[in-house]
């Protein structure tokens, strides 16, 4: 195990190289939830997504010179850009119906795609077959991983230090990285507000979990439009952070992720991808949890295909 004094250092360094989250106030979305709300942006954070936390906590710890991850491609852009900042080589793979700008990306900031066809063969699959092909390279799960989960608390230490006295923290959910990780950087700082989980209701697998008291996995990859979503289960190292610390995990539909993008972008000016509207969509698809209340939506990231935005906003 980690020494605490370790752990310190290696957190103090992580958060050394972040961008601090970007806290945002509108009063229009305040109305639109019925709610006092405060927004926690990450995609002004490097690499557009909160993924830069965990990639850069993972690839500042491994001894290993090549890093190997799964992707959906905000994880695989971060680890890319990490690896290229601590001199190391990283190989993602990724759906081959994964977003142009994500694969570009991945490749923009130094890694090498992967691509599968997730219907014949898993990411998981390909993976394996990478890390016998190069037997003194990490894998690097994007959710299932302590310096990934760590490196994600930071997020929790900011908003305990930041944001104020706020009742409960709306969180997007896909394999349960970014919800264990906020968890322990609130415990950590001492911090009572309670995380709610915002899930797709096409890939409720945290929900079905939470609910069974186990992991529940999904046969496939979910096709929801939140990409980022799309896991096949909790990591066990977040399921057993989750099951006692997440007050509940809420299911956003496909229309309200959709409503949700449009209305960061029309009420707060905000360019969010799908995976980002999930706890906006949460917040206003539950708003009878949170009447009167002050919470904060945690928007993940904003790296969204131009296209698919431009449908969801309804650019001329």
């Amino acid at each position: 195990m980690k020494s605490l004094d370790q752990s310190r250092d290696h957190l103090t360094a992580v958060r050394n190289a972040i961008r601090p989250t970007t806290l945002i106030r509108s009063p229009r979305v305040d109305e639109l939830v019925g709610a006092e709300v405060l927004i926690a942006s990450e995609t002004f954070q490097y690499t557009g997504s909160f993924k830069f936390r965990a990639a850069y906590s993972a690839a500042l710890r491994s001894p290993a010179s090549r890093l190997i991850a799964a992707s959906s491609g905000n994880f695989g852009q971060a680890l890319s850009y990490a690896a290229s900042l601590t001199n190391k080589e990283a190989i993602i793979v990724m759906p081959d119906n994964s977003a142009a700008v994500k694969v570009d990306a991945v490749s923009r900031f130094g890694g090498k795609v992967e691509l599968v066809e997730t219907q014949k063969v898993s990411r998981a699959q390909r993976v394996a077959e990478l890390a016998s092909q190069y037997p003194d390279a990490q894998v690097v799960s994007a959710y299932d991983h302590d310096d990934v989960i760590a490196g994600n608390s930071t997020l929790g230490t900011e908003l305990a230090e930041s944001a104020g006295d706020f009742d409960a923290v709306i969180v997007p959910v896909g394999g349960g990285g970014l919800s264990a990780g906020l968890i322990c950087g609130l415990m950590q700082a001492g911090c009572p507000m309670e995380v709610y989980g915002a899930e797709p209701l096409l890939a409720n697998d945290g929900k079905l979990s939470l609910d069974a008291g186990k992991i529940v996995v999904n046969e496939g990859e979910p096709q929801t439009i939140a990409d980022g979503a799309r896991t096949i289960s909790l990591g066990q190292r977040n399921w057993a952070i989750l099951q006692n610390g997440i007050k509940d995990i809420l299911e956003v539909s496909e229309e309200d992720i959709e409503d949700a993008v449009r209305s960061l972008f029309r009420l707060a000016n905000l360019k969010s991808e799908p995976t980002g509207g999930l706890a906006l969509g949460a917040a206003v698809a539950h708003k009878d949890k949170f009447k009167n209340k002050r919470i904060i939506c945690v928007v993940s990231g904003g790296n969204v295909d131009t296209d698919l935005f431009c449908r969801i906003v309804g650019c001329e």
